[in-house]
């Protein structure tokens, strides 16, 4: 684990990559070419030159938004949170500052409560992403561990298509393997970082560069091994949403006795494949997470505007056509993450703090109409006696939208805004009369609004 597999040394990604994957497959978006940056924004965040000119321009008509009705008795997932992935070994660790940044939930912080890392085939680098996952959790935050890679004692080589060196787990080290989840899940728990969980193998479906796994073989060691492991364990994390690796843990009921969270990717993953009707089926009383992406790409400076607004429009699908309870980025800090190379918060980042600052651990989303116009985006969220309501507009003209919450009484609604200018920017607080409230929603922004 000496070098990222998601990169090559310039930032470029390796092959094969998964940009040329998702390429072949058609589904990566194509982002038109901005202009180079002109200005910071309120939070110091650049601003695209691009869009702020456009915003001078003649907006197109919006489409007359019809009510966005909040149902706040009408509930749907739990919420575990928001967050990314800190791997000291790839990326460098965040410095004290940067942890802080991302962790903190007050203004000009991202609000993360969720943070992944790696486990260390070799246990002598296991303390190596501790500092940072300490301050997690001094934070609030929950911290999840993946693997890509067993020990090397407790790995054979195989023949996997053209790769004649491929890796897997040897059969007979399943219950090793086991011990070795559990024996750094203990070093956390005694380091003062209590795992929430602890997945079986980091896209195991997508392994050129580490493990493979098959479906078989991950349904065997969760009907054979995982009761073993001390936490809630996570699997099959396919690189892709891949139901035919989580499909086969849902059918056998001894392999999902053993398993607390599935996990997914979503790595060119089409909106048309965000719903999941077998977990809706089978999947009672286990978490649904997306534990890592990077979106639409990583090779875009994350301060292009209005591309940003792309994060947060994913966002809103995987919670509410996926309903998703967690989210999780890839690296926290990179050109192309949540926080700049400067550990400053990016265009992206600000999208995801819309959510993460706002939609805290335990709240859980309530009915809200998804599309009450064309290029609106409304998702909703209940707790702490509030009800957060995220709002994007990916359109070229502002749009004047109502809200209406039935269910539950409200009497003031505060709201914060990012667009072109602005990142998580305070709009102050105004009343709400007879559940309803209108705001406007500016032109390639998002807002969120806080209702109690």
């Amino acid at each position: 684990m000496t070098a990222n597999p998601h990169e090559g040394p310039g930032g470029e990604p390796t092959s094969p990559s998964r940009r040329t994957v998702l390429a072949t497959l058609g589904v990566l978006p194509v982002l038109t070419a901005a202009a180079t940056t002109a200005g910071t924004g309120a939070a110091g965040a650049t601003v695209d030159a691009g869009a702020a000119a456009s915003a001078a321009t003649t907006p197109v008509p919006a489409a007359a938004a019809a009510a966005a009705v909040i149902d706040v008795s009408a509930t749907r997932q739990t919420i575990r949170g928001f967050g990314g992935m800190s791997h000291a070994a790839w990326a460098g660790d965040l410095t004290a500052a940067q942890r802080d940044t991302a962790f903190g939930t007050g203004d000009e912080r991202l609000g993360f409560s969720l943070l992944r890392i790696p486990v260390p085939e070799d246990r002598a680098a296991w303390s190596r992403d501790l500092a940072t996952a300490k301050r997690a959790v001094e934070l609030g935050a929950s911290v999840i561990a993946s693997p890509w890679n067993p020990p090397a004692s407790m790995v054979e080589t195989f023949v996997h298509g053209s790769q004649t060196n491929a890796r897997r787990l040897r059969y007979g080290m399943y219950a090793a393997y086991a011990q070795h989840l559990n024996d750094f899940t203990t070093y956390l728990r005694n380091n003062g970082v209590p795992l929430y969980g602890i997945s079986v193998q980091n896209e195991p479906d997508y392994a050129q560069d580490w493990t493979w796994w098959t479906a078989a073989e991950m349904v065997r060691f969760l009907r054979e091994n995982a009761g073993s492991i001390g936490t809630r364990v996570i699997a099959p994390e396919s690189f892709q949403y891949l139901k035919n690796m989580s499909d086969p843990i849902l059918n056998d009921p001894a392999a999902l006795a053993n398993v607390d969270v599935i996990g997914a990717h979503l790595y060119g993953t089409p909106f048309a494949n965000f719903p999941y009707p077998l977990f809706k089926q089978k999947g009672a009383g286990k978490e649904l997470w997306m534990t890592e992406v990077y979106y639409p790409n990583s090779t875009d400076s994350a301060d292009l505007w209005p591309q940003a607004l792309d994060v947060g429009e994913h966002l809103h699908r995987a919670m509410v056509e996926a309903e998703f309870q967690a989210y999780i980025w890839w690296y926290i800090r990179r050109s192309y993450g949540p926080l700049r190379e400067d550990g400053r918060i990016s265009k992206r980042g600000a999208a995801m703090a819309h959510f993460a600052r706002f939609v805290r651990p335990g709240y859980v989303r309530v009915e809200a109409t998804a599309q009450p116009a064309t290029g609106v985006f409304v998702s909703a969220y209940r707790g702490g006696g509030s009800t957060v309501v995220v709002a994007l507009n990916k359109g070229t003209a502002a749009t004047s939208q109502q809200f209406t919450l039935v269910n539950g009484a409200a009497s003031s609604v505060s709201s914060w805004l990012t667009d072109a200018s602005r990142n998580v920017a305070s709009q102050g607080t105004t009343g709400v009369a007879n559940g309803s409230f209108t705001a406007a929603l500016p032109a390639r922004s998002v807002t969120t609004f806080v209702v109690r």
